[in-house]
C-alpha cells in the first residue's frame, strides 16, 4: 500500500537553506492554494533554482529594488512577479535573510480542486496542463501580485501553505539548464524536475525578443 502524502506544513527551517538545497527538495511536496471557493492542491513535479546576487540568472543579481524586494526577506515567503505584460510567476524565498535566493515553481501535478483550477485554465487539452509551466501553474491558483510577500509559513489561515508531501528520491530527479535564461546565468544547470512525469514543462534554450521596427 502507497502510504498517504504527509499533510504536516514545512517550517521555516526547511526554507533557511542553500537555495541549490531547497529546490530539489521541493519535488513532491505539496503546495496548498486557498481560495473563497475552497482549495486548490498542487503537487511540486518541476522547480528552478536562482541563487540571488551570486546568479546573472536572478531577478536580485543587480541589487535590492522595489520589485525585488521579498526576495531579500526572510525565507519561506512567496515573491510573485509579473512578466510579458500578460503573467504572473510564482517562487519560494529560501536562504538566509538577505541572500535574495528563491525557487521558481515551474510545474506540478493538481490533486484537489480541479474544477477550480480547469475555470482558471480554459485552455488546457487535459488536467496534466493545467500547471505545466510557470504562468500556468499561477494562473491555475490563481496567484498574483497581491501574493506577493505572503508568508507561506505562517500558522493557520495563509493563503498559501507548502506541505510536506511524499519527497521524491534522489534517483528520480533530473537536473539541466534553466528555461529562457541567457548569458551567463544560462549554463547553470539549476532546473529540477521528476524523471518523466508528464506534468513536467518542456525545455526551452532562451530565444532574443526581436525589437520592433
Amino acid at each position: 500500500m502507497i502510504a498517504a502524502p504527509d499533510r504536516t506544513p514545512l517550517t521555516r527551517k526547511f526554507f533557511d537553506r542553500p537555495v541549490l538545497d531547497v529546490a530539489p527538495d521541493l519535488l513532491g511536496r505539496i503546495l496548498v492554494r486557498t481560495t473563497p471557493d475552497g482549495p486548490i492542491a498542487l503537487r511540486l513535479t518541476e522547480v528552478e533554482a536562482y541563487d540571488g546576487t551570486n546568479d546573472p540568472g536572478s531577478h536580485a543579481y543587480r541589487g535590492h529594488t522595489a520589485r525585488n524586494d521579498v526576495m531579500f526577506g526572510p525565507p519561506g515567503h512567496v515573491y510573485v512577479y509579473f512578466t510579458y505584460g500578460m503573467w504572473h510567476c510564482m517562487n519560494l524565498v529560501c536562504g538566509p535573510e538577505g541572500s535574495a535566493s528563491a525557487v521558481l515553481l515551474r510545474a506540478g501535478e493538481v490533486v484537489e480542486g480541479a474544477e477550480l483550477a480547469r475555470k482558471r485554465r480554459l485552455s488546457a487539452r487535459n488536467d496534466k496542463e493545467l500547471a505545466k509551466g510557470p504562468a500556468r501553474l499561477a494562473t491555475a491558483l490563481g496567484v498574483d501580485r497581491a501574493l506577493d510577500g505572503t508568508d507561506a509559513c505562517a500558522p493557520g489561515g495563509a493563503p498559501l501553505t507548502i506541505l510536506t508531501g511524499t519527497p521524491v528520491h534522489s534517483d528520480q530527479v533530473r537536473s539541466g539548464p534553466r528555461t529562457g535564461v541567457a548569458g551567463d546565468g544560462g549554463v547553470h544547470p539549476w532546473r529540477f524536475w521528476i524523471a518523466n512525469d508528464p506534468t513536467v514543462s518542456p525545455y526551452r534554450a532562451h530565444t532574443p525578443r526581436r525589437r520592433s521596427t
